[in-house]
């Protein structure tokens, strides 16, 4: 079941996270953040970003979140994503169920442009990025530093819904919680 992730959900997105962190330039984070900062991560993207999680049988295996892209106001209708699948759990299409609900959650807020950063070579990211309609938007060079090496680092972006000319003020995910449109999607996704 695809549902959205609670405060509870810390210690299994924890887990989850780690090896990323420890064994892999994946995530460009060094240090383990510890479950209580995953905790205050969750209930503080979820006031204003989806942050959602794929639970089988009380077992979190996967998440995938949006985040803010920039500071500047005129970036508020694009946001960063994130998944992050366990390591047990992968090759059965949890990634691109959990992030097309992800990305429609994200349209169904306002957001017109999803982006995604994936540390280079990333060929799994890739494949799944450009599977979901993503297309490569540019490459930073030698963009950070881990595991003693540089590593590049690919943008890739896709529209999710064409832009209103001028935009209305998006509104924070914390107020969709309860509307009919997100339920019905998450409804559509239980397994």
């Amino acid at each position: 079941m695809i549902r959205i992730a609670h405060a509870n959900d810390a210690a299994a997105v924890h887990a989850i996270y780690v090896p990323a962190i420890t064994d892999s330039a994946i995530t460009f984070e060094t240090e383990l953040p510890g479950i209580e900062a995953m905790r205050q991560r969750i209930l503080t993207r979820l006031q204003h970003y989806p942050w959602l999680v794929w639970e089988e049988h009380g077992e979190v295996l996967a998440y995938a979140y949006a985040t803010r892209f920039r500071e500047r106001a005129a970036y508020d209708w694009i946001a960063e994503t994130s998944i992050y699948v366990h390591a047990d759990a992968r090759r059965r299409g949890i990634a691109r169920t959990l992030y097309g609900v992800l990305l429609e959650a994200m349209r169904l807020q306002g957001i017109n442009q999803a982006v995604g950063v994936i540390t280079m070579p990333g060929e799994v990211s890739v494949a799944l990025h450009e599977a979901m309609g993503f297309t490569s938007a540019g490459l930073w060079r030698k963009a950070g530093y881990k595991l003693g090496q540089w590593w590049d680092v690919g943008v890739w972006q896709k529209e999710l819904q064409e832009p209103a000319n001028p935009p209305v003020p998006l509104p924070s995910f914390s107020s969709l919680l309860e509307s009919a449109a997100l339920q019905k999607l998450l409804q559509q996704t239980g397994r």
